[in-house]
């Protein structure tokens, strides 16, 4: 099989589904290519308790998605990323890559290898798409999350920072707008 001059989202959706060592492709809306490695059990593992502290503070299990497709619009094409949780405003309707209209919040959980793309790289995207929080958790001793909002100017301005331990024993509304 050979790779397509200009990879589409529906490339992008057949490659994650006939990828049989689980990496999600992603692209940016400028078209670069990014192939990310299946998760590993910690990764999975802090997934889980975000999800399930969401869950418990009273978010509908149809908001709150794992690995979600989303379709970042450019200024030329649209990109597709798949964030480790996302929240929405109200349930998406069935799709590979949902809109960003109704996303409140997309978590990413830094993995080795993948800072500079979630600290630099989705940051921006996700601020120009205008997702209201990005949320970054780095896999260091305290499992530190860097809570960002949304400003007037299209880019990210950290709001807190806290040990995951210590944000999971918080209620969800205290964070999200």
């Amino acid at each position: 099989m050979h790779m397509p001059a200009m990879v589409t989202l529906d490339d992008l959706a057949a490659m994650n589904a006939s990828d049989p060592n689980g990496h999600r492709y992603e692209t940016s809306p400028e078209g670069v290519l990014s192939v990310v490695p299946p998760a590993d059990s910690e990764h999975a593992q802090i997934a889980s308790r975000l999800f399930a502290w969401l869950i418990m503070a009273g978010w509908p299990a149809e908001q709150v998605l794992q690995v979600a497709g989303i379709r970042v619009p450019g200024p030329g094409r649209d990109g597709g990323r798949i964030p480790d949780v996302s929240v929405w405003s109200k349930a998406p309707p069935r799709g590979v890559w949902l809109s960003v209209a109704e996303l409140l919040l997309v978590i990413e959980i830094v993995s080795p290898g993948s800072e500079a793309m979630d600290e630099v790289t989705k940051r921006r995207e996700y601020a120009l798409a205008g997702i209201s929080q990005y949320w970054v958790v780095n896999r260091d001793d305290a499992l530190t999350v860097t809570l960002y909002q949304l400003s007037s100017e299209a880019t990210y301005a950290e709001r807190a920072k806290m040990p995951l331990a210590w944000l999971l024993q918080t209620d969800p509304g205290d964070h999200l707008d």
